[in-house]
């Protein structure tokens, strides 16, 4: 058995892990046996599968008491809906441990939450009976909705990323997040085939005047859903950490007004983009066209809700996915 064991591969043996222990109601030693595998190779398979989005799980959140919160946050900003996934109250008894990406656990918690309610937002949104044009920002949130999208199959759906590219491969850059929708659907990818931010203002008119990127551009202002989410501006935001602001930019964006961004456009305390010269040179749909279009915000971990309240503000967002902790946090911020 062991023998056999070792010649699947890793995906396959994830599955059958998958299916024993939550289908097939056995615990972790009982699918060790039944597979062959010791119970520390099953433990880790069945992590591969909740991060892998081979396993998705669903909360019936109603049962958290957050329905007078979500009916408040969308009263207020006039959103078409709110979802909130439960307040944890994971509050730190000290300073947590962070990983590469700069991550706390309590953080990663909030991330693969909020990140499961959108993949089920998605989820419906792809099995209407209508055609689907899906874009995409960029980020650890986002990448989780991609993460829990499991099980979909939308072979007429198109995904469009709504910014250039980051120089740095990561799996929540832009064209790795569409290409991950695209592969696990069936469905179309398209990208904008330039860099986040165009070296100078001239470089940038000239991105914009190729053909394949007019094409990207023309797709994205017909989609039918757009799901962003936001950053703060701060010295261990993403966008620094990846090293496409500098700490003069960061520095210079705060002297303009900018408290946030989102899909690379610096915006302040109303939600509106500020007048700088990053803003100029940043390649990716703008707010204007944003505003007529389905766009939901997905904001996890209470850090990001000072720019995600300037933007909900500006009435740019038509729905809200947000965790718990941070819901909590932006209900209590002045009206």
């Amino acid at each position: 058995m062991y023998e056999a064991a070792m010649i699947e591969n890793d995906e396959t043996l994830m599955v059958k892990a998958a299916w024993l222990y939550h289908v097939g109601g056995l615990n972790q030693a009982e699918a060790a046996e039944r597979l062959g595998l010791t119970r520390a190779r099953v433990n880790r398979l069945l992590a591969d599968a909740l991060e892998e989005g081979v396993v998705s799980i669903t909360v019936d959140r109603q049962l958290a008491g957050m329905v007078p919160v979500e009916e408040e946050l969308r009263r207020r900003y006039g959103l078409r809906f709110c979802q909130a996934t439960p307040a944890l109250d994971l509050k730190p008894a000290g300073r947590e441990e962070t990983d590469r990406a700069g991550l706390s656990a309590t953080q990663k918690v909030a991330f693969r939450a909020v990140g499961l309610l959108a993949a089920n937002h998605l989820r419906a949104h792809l099995a209407r009976d209508e055609p689907s044009t899906v874009g995409l920002g960029w980020g650890r949130t986002v990448e989780q909705m991609t993460l829990h999208l499991a099980g979909v199959s939308a072979p007429g759906a198109r995904f469009i990323s709504l910014m250039g590219s980051l120089t740095a491969n990561s799996a929540f850059n832009p064209f790795e997040l569409v290409y991950t929708l695209a592969k696990r659907t069936g469905g179309e990818g398209y990208f904008l085939p330039v860099p986040f931010i165009a070296d100078t203002l001239e470089d940038r008119q000239v991105l914009l005047s190729q053909r394949s990127v007019t094409k990207a551009m023309a797709i994205a202002e017909e989609a039918t859903l757009c799901m962003i989410s936001v950053g703060e501006l701060e010295e261990n935001s993403l966008l620094r950490r990846q090293g496409m602001l500098s700490k003069a930019d960061v520095a210079s964006l705060r002297a303009a007004g900018a408290i946030g961004d989102t899909n690379g456009i610096f915006f302040d305390e109303s939600g509106w983009p500020v007048d700088h010269e990053l803003n100029r040179r940043t390649i990716a749909v703008s707010f204007d066209t944003l505003r007529h279009l389905d766009v939901v915000l997905m904001v996890a971990s209470p850090e990001k809700t000072r720019a995600a309240a300037a933007l909900l503000s500006s009435g740019l967002v038509k729905g809200l996915i947000i965790d718990g902790d941070a819901a909590l946090q932006l209900l209590a911020k002045p009206g």
